[in-house]
Order: structure tokens, then C-alpha cells, then sequence
């Protein structure tokens, strides 16, 4: 069996808005518009990865917490209905998706050999948060192949963002070599938006962009600060500034989603891509795809 690779890691925010304003068969709610800029960069991302060939792809997710441990999603195949509890009017998504359960427990294995305290998840009812299906689905509306899901282990809450970064770079590392020890072609996606201060009101028509604008102008600064980073190959420099960052934006980092795909692939000293950055009710968000240099010319 030929070594596994991980073909692409992808900054995959998971606004529901953006899957709202794409009107889907799987979601209940209508819309007109919106959010297009975000919308169209995660289409031109989706061309970017077509060409890679993926077999798996295996996201991070903020919004599926654990405050003991690192879990992975155990079960071959779920199907239920998404919710998104602040925003129930835009986001009612029945899904169903399969679970690649083999590199799960891998991944979960060789985490907890550098030290990290895991869990496989093997309830059949588990509900899978909205963080996660939105980042998949924004990145292969198709469910045609199998996730790995990993939970945010909530060390940032309970120590401090330093100690989320130790952790996740660990985790990074042992799923870099799970995918390398599987034979798989993988996608990463930390699933965050940057910068994350929010509006507290929603506009009468959610989709209407004339309300829609950065939070202030700091978060904006910072925003723009890590994005030059990205686009001048400073892969060590976000890992750097991560603590402060996530502190001066607020930002949805501190689940340490960023961290650990940077750290999988090695911390990067070559450009991603920004296929495009916006705003979802005043929240910095950018679509970025990190192409390993063989990969890219292969493709």
C-alpha cells in the first residue's frame, strides 16, 4: 500500500448562512441572496480540490465541544437533522454522511500515544454539529465521500490559548501520520472564521448585504494582519501570533482548528490561497486552501 498524503488543508469557516443562502435540497429554509463573495470563493476552493482526489476529509469543528478530552466521531453512517440553535429561521439541514471510522480510531490512537487524552463517540443518536456539516458542506456539497469528525477539546477555556496550541499541534501531528500510515488522500478543513465579534440583531430580511459590514475596524486590522501572513507563505508567524490573535479578535481560533491543520501539514512555508474573504453578521471569514508544492504541480 502506497503511503497516504495530505493533499490539502482548507481554512473552512461554517457560517449555516452561507449553506442558507445556497438553497440546498437538504435545507428547510428559502432564501434570495446573500453572502456571495464567501459563497463563490468556496466554489472556486471546490474547483481548486476537485483535481486532488481526495478519499476522506477530516474537519475540526469549534462547535462540537469536549472539556475532557479530544473525541472522534465512531459510528460508520449518520443520519438525523441540524439545527442551528441561534439560528433555527436559517438553518433546518437533514443530513447524511458516512464516517471513514478506520482513521478515526487511528488518528484517535496515535493522539493519545504523544499524550492527548481521547475518545472514540459511539452513539448511533450522536446529533453532528452544524460546524461541521457546514464546512463539509460548503467544501463538497456532494457527501460523496467519507469525514472524520474531531471534536474542540476546550483547553483554551481551561487554561489557556498556549496550552491549546501545544495540544493541537500534537494533534496535528499524529493525524499527519495516521493519514500517511492509512494510504488515504486527505482533506483538512479547520472548521473557524477569523475574527468572530458579532452582531447581537438580525436585519428584518437576513440576506439583505446592506447590513451587513465588519464588527469594528480592529478586528478588520487583525484580520487582514494573519491573511498577509497566509499569502506570503508565513506559516510559522500565524502559530506566533496565534495567542494574541485569538485574544485582539475574539476570534473562533481559540477551538484551535487552525492550529492543528497547520500543524498536520507541517506548518507551512509556502502560500494558501484566499479564494476570498467576507463578513456573516460582522465576523471576519476567509476560504483558504493550502496546497502542498507536489501536490499543486500534479494536479
Amino acid at each position: 500500500m502506497s503511503a497516504g498524503s495530505i493533499v490539502a488543508g482548507c481554512l473552512a469557516p461554517h457560517p449555516p448562512h452561507l449553506v442558507y443562502a445556497e438553497n440546498p435540497p437538504q435545507n428547510e429554509p428559502r432564501a434570495e441572496c446573500g453572502w456571495e463573495e464567501l459563497r463563490w470563493g468556496y466554489e472556486r476552493m471546490r474547483k481548486r480540490l476537485a483535481a486532488l482526489n481526495a478519499d476522506v476529509l477530516v474537519v475540526l469543528s469549534p462547535h462540537w465541544q469536549t472539556y475532557i478530552g479530544t473525541h472522534f466521531l465512531g459510528v460508520p453512517r449518520f443520519d438525523s437533522k441540524s439545527v442551528d440553535p441561534i439560528f433555527p429561521n436559517l438553518f433546518r439541514y437533514k443530513y447524511g454522511l458516512d464516517v471513514d471510522v478506520p482513521l478515526a480510531e487511528a488518528i484517535c490512537a496515535r493522539a493519545k500515544e504523544r499524550g492527548l487524552v481521547t475518545q472514540m463517540m459511539r452513539n448511533p443518536d450522536f446529533r453532528v454539529d452544524y460546524g461541521t456539516i457546514v464546512s463539509c458542506h460548503m467544501t463538497r456539497p456532494e457527501w460523496d465521500i467519507p469525514i472524520v469528525g474531531i471534536s474542540s477539546c476546550r483547553s483554551t477555556a481551561w487554561y489557556s490559548v498556549e496550552v491549546m496550541q501545544e495540544q493541537a499541534l500534537a494533534l496535528g501531528q499524529a493525524t499527519r501520520e495516521a493519514i500517511e500510515a492509512s494510504g488515504k488522500r486527505a482533506v483538512l478543513l479547520a472548521s473557524n472564521s477569523l475574527s468572530h465579534r458579532h452582531f447581537v440583531t438580525e436585519s428584518e430580511v437576513p440576506e439583505d448585504m446592506t447590513h451587513e459590514h465588519i464588527y469594528n475596524h480592529s478586528q478588520y486590522l487583525w484580520d487582514m494582519r494573519l491573511l498577509d501572513h497566509v499569502r506570503a507563505g508565513r506559516g510559522q508567524a500565524i502559530i506566533d501570533e496565534m495567542p494574541e490573535f485569538t485574544v485582539q479578535s475574539v476570534s473562533e481560533t481559540d477551538a484551535g482548528a487552525l492550529t492543528w491543520m497547520l500543524g498536520a501539514m507541517g506548518v507551512p512555508d509556502y502560500p494558501g490561497e484566499v479564494h476570498a474573504y467576507g463578513t456573516v453578521i460582522g465576523t471576519g471569514n476567509a476560504v483558504v486552501s493550502w496546497v502542498p508544492p507536489e501536490e499543486g504541480a500534479s494536479s
